[in-house]
Protein backbone atom coordinates (compact mmCIF):
# COMPACT_ATOMS: atom_id res chain seq x y z
CA UNK A 1 0.00 0.00 0.00
CA UNK A 2 1.33 3.40 -0.95
CA UNK A 3 2.60 5.58 1.88
CA UNK A 4 1.87 8.88 0.11
CA UNK A 5 -1.27 9.68 -1.85
CA UNK A 6 -1.18 10.29 -5.58
CA UNK A 7 -1.97 13.87 -6.50
CA UNK A 8 -5.26 14.37 -8.31
CA UNK A 9 -5.58 16.73 -11.23
CA UNK A 10 -8.92 18.20 -10.13
CA UNK A 11 -7.65 19.27 -6.71
CA UNK A 12 -4.19 20.45 -7.82
CA UNK A 13 -2.98 24.01 -8.20
CA UNK A 14 -2.21 25.57 -11.59
CA UNK A 15 1.51 24.70 -11.55
CA UNK A 16 0.83 21.02 -10.84
CA UNK A 17 -1.91 20.98 -13.50
CA UNK A 18 0.60 22.34 -16.04
CA UNK A 19 2.95 19.44 -15.27
CA UNK A 20 0.07 16.94 -15.55
CA UNK A 21 -0.89 18.45 -18.91
CA UNK A 22 2.72 18.35 -20.11
CA UNK A 23 3.15 14.69 -19.13
CA UNK A 24 -0.13 13.66 -20.75
CA UNK A 25 0.67 15.62 -23.92
CA UNK A 26 4.18 14.14 -24.07
CA UNK A 27 3.51 10.56 -22.94
CA UNK A 28 -0.25 10.05 -23.18
CA UNK A 29 -0.46 9.53 -19.42
CA UNK A 30 1.15 10.45 -16.12
CA UNK A 31 2.83 7.78 -14.02
CA UNK A 32 2.08 7.09 -10.37
CA UNK A 33 5.62 8.13 -9.48
CA UNK A 34 5.20 11.52 -11.14
CA UNK A 35 1.78 11.98 -9.54
CA UNK A 36 3.44 11.39 -6.17
CA UNK A 37 6.41 13.65 -6.91
CA UNK A 38 4.00 16.46 -7.80
CA UNK A 39 3.28 16.93 -4.09
CA UNK A 40 6.57 18.89 -4.28
CA UNK A 41 7.39 20.75 -7.50
CA UNK A 42 11.13 21.07 -6.62
CA UNK A 43 11.30 17.30 -5.99
CA UNK A 44 9.49 16.62 -9.26
CA UNK A 45 11.85 18.92 -11.18
CA UNK A 46 14.93 17.32 -9.61
CA UNK A 47 13.84 13.84 -10.68
CA UNK A 48 12.91 15.04 -14.17
CA UNK A 49 16.63 15.71 -14.74
CA UNK A 50 16.73 11.95 -15.46
CA UNK A 51 15.50 12.84 -18.96
CA UNK A 52 18.22 15.48 -19.45
CA UNK A 53 20.91 12.91 -18.64
CA UNK A 54 19.26 10.35 -20.92
CA UNK A 55 19.33 12.85 -23.81
CA UNK A 56 23.07 13.32 -23.25
CA UNK A 57 23.79 9.59 -22.99
CA UNK A 58 21.82 8.00 -25.80
CA UNK A 59 23.85 9.67 -28.60
CA UNK A 60 27.11 8.01 -27.45
CA UNK A 61 25.65 4.92 -25.81
CA UNK A 62 22.62 3.98 -27.88
CA UNK A 63 19.07 3.27 -26.74
CA UNK A 64 19.61 -0.44 -26.11
CA UNK A 65 22.69 -0.14 -23.83
CA UNK A 66 21.01 2.79 -22.05
CA UNK A 67 17.93 0.67 -21.33
CA UNK A 68 20.00 -2.34 -20.26
CA UNK A 69 22.05 -0.14 -17.88
CA UNK A 70 18.85 1.39 -16.46
CA UNK A 71 17.26 -2.02 -16.02
CA UNK A 72 20.36 -3.40 -14.29
CA UNK A 73 20.40 -0.51 -11.81
CA UNK A 74 16.67 -0.91 -11.14
CA UNK A 75 16.75 -4.69 -10.83
CA UNK A 76 19.72 -4.55 -8.47
CA UNK A 77 17.89 -2.08 -6.19
CA UNK A 78 14.79 -4.31 -6.41
CA UNK A 79 12.57 -1.49 -7.65
CA UNK A 80 9.44 -3.09 -9.07
CA UNK A 81 8.22 0.00 -10.91
CA UNK A 82 11.49 0.91 -12.63
CA UNK A 83 12.67 -2.62 -13.38
CA UNK A 84 9.25 -3.45 -14.83
CA UNK A 85 9.28 -0.25 -16.91
CA UNK A 86 12.55 -1.34 -18.53
CA UNK A 87 11.39 -4.98 -18.81
CA UNK A 88 8.48 -3.71 -20.88
CA UNK A 89 10.85 -1.91 -23.26
CA UNK A 90 12.96 -5.06 -23.65
CA UNK A 91 9.84 -7.13 -24.34
CA UNK A 92 8.79 -4.48 -26.90
CA UNK A 93 12.08 -5.20 -28.71
CA UNK A 94 10.93 -8.80 -29.01
CA UNK A 95 13.44 -10.01 -26.42
CA UNK A 96 13.03 -11.57 -22.99
CA UNK A 97 14.75 -9.59 -20.20
CA UNK A 98 15.41 -12.84 -18.33
CA UNK A 99 17.36 -14.42 -21.21
CA UNK A 100 18.65 -11.39 -23.14
CA UNK A 101 22.20 -11.70 -24.45
CA UNK A 102 24.50 -8.74 -23.90
CA UNK A 103 27.29 -7.49 -26.10
CA UNK A 104 30.62 -6.52 -24.50
CA UNK A 105 29.58 -2.93 -23.74
CA UNK A 106 26.21 -3.97 -22.32
CA UNK A 107 27.87 -6.60 -20.16
CA UNK A 108 30.26 -3.97 -18.81
CA UNK A 109 27.37 -1.60 -18.05
CA UNK A 110 25.49 -4.35 -16.20
CA UNK A 111 28.59 -5.17 -14.13
CA UNK A 112 29.13 -1.46 -13.40
CA UNK A 113 25.49 -1.05 -12.36
CA UNK A 114 25.60 -4.03 -10.03
CA UNK A 115 28.82 -2.88 -8.36
CA UNK A 116 27.49 0.66 -7.89
CA UNK A 117 24.35 -0.61 -6.19
CA UNK A 118 26.08 -3.25 -4.05
CA UNK A 119 28.71 -0.85 -2.71
CA UNK A 120 29.69 2.31 -4.54
CA UNK A 121 32.90 2.49 -2.48
CA UNK A 122 34.16 -0.76 -3.95
CA UNK A 123 33.59 -0.41 -7.69
CA UNK A 124 36.53 -2.46 -8.93
CA UNK A 125 39.54 -0.99 -10.68
CA UNK A 126 39.14 -3.58 -13.44
CA UNK A 127 35.61 -2.40 -14.25
CA UNK A 128 36.73 1.21 -14.13
CA UNK A 129 39.65 0.50 -16.46
CA UNK A 130 37.26 -1.20 -18.88
CA UNK A 131 35.00 1.87 -18.72
CA UNK A 132 37.99 4.11 -19.45
CA UNK A 133 38.87 2.01 -22.49
CA UNK A 134 35.37 2.54 -23.95
CA UNK A 135 34.28 5.97 -22.73
CA UNK A 136 35.87 9.39 -22.22
CA UNK A 137 35.76 11.22 -18.89
CA UNK A 138 32.62 13.21 -19.73
CA UNK A 139 30.82 10.00 -20.67
CA UNK A 140 31.92 8.24 -17.47
CA UNK A 141 30.67 11.22 -15.46
CA UNK A 142 27.32 11.02 -17.28
CA UNK A 143 27.06 7.27 -16.68
CA UNK A 144 27.85 7.69 -12.99
CA UNK A 145 25.56 10.70 -12.48
CA UNK A 146 22.78 8.88 -14.29
CA UNK A 147 23.31 5.83 -12.07
CA UNK A 148 22.88 8.11 -9.06
CA UNK A 149 19.61 9.59 -10.26
CA UNK A 150 18.33 6.18 -11.38
CA UNK A 151 19.10 4.75 -7.95
CA UNK A 152 17.44 7.78 -6.33
CA UNK A 153 14.36 7.10 -8.47
CA UNK A 154 14.37 3.48 -7.33
CA UNK A 155 14.73 4.50 -3.70
CA UNK A 156 11.87 7.00 -4.01
CA UNK A 157 9.55 4.32 -5.39
CA UNK A 158 10.66 1.70 -2.86
CA UNK A 159 10.50 3.86 0.27
CA UNK A 160 7.12 5.41 -0.54
CA UNK A 161 5.75 2.13 -1.92
CA UNK A 162 4.44 3.82 -5.04
CA UNK A 163 1.86 1.51 -6.64
CA UNK A 164 2.79 -0.19 -9.89
CA UNK A 165 1.13 1.49 -12.86
CA UNK A 166 -1.59 -0.69 -14.40
CA UNK A 167 0.09 -0.59 -17.84
CA UNK A 168 3.19 -2.26 -16.36
CA UNK A 169 1.51 -5.16 -14.56
CA UNK A 170 1.72 -7.62 -17.50
CA UNK A 171 5.52 -7.16 -17.60
CA UNK A 172 6.42 -8.05 -14.00
CA UNK A 173 8.40 -11.14 -13.11
CA UNK A 174 6.07 -13.84 -11.83
CA UNK A 175 5.86 -13.82 -8.05
CA UNK A 176 7.26 -10.30 -7.73
CA UNK A 177 4.55 -8.38 -5.90
CA UNK A 178 6.28 -5.48 -4.15
CA UNK A 179 4.08 -2.52 -3.27
CA UNK A 180 0.80 -4.47 -3.50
Amino acid sequence: MTRISLTEYASSDAEVKREYDYQIQKNGRITNMKRTLLHSIPSYKAYMEWYVLKEEMVPFLGERPFTIFSHALSAETDCLICSTFFRRIIFDWGENPDTIQFNETEDLLVEFAREIVKNSNTVSDSIFQRLQSKFDEKQIVLLTAFAGIMIATNIFNNVLKIPLDEVLKPFTKKGNHHHD
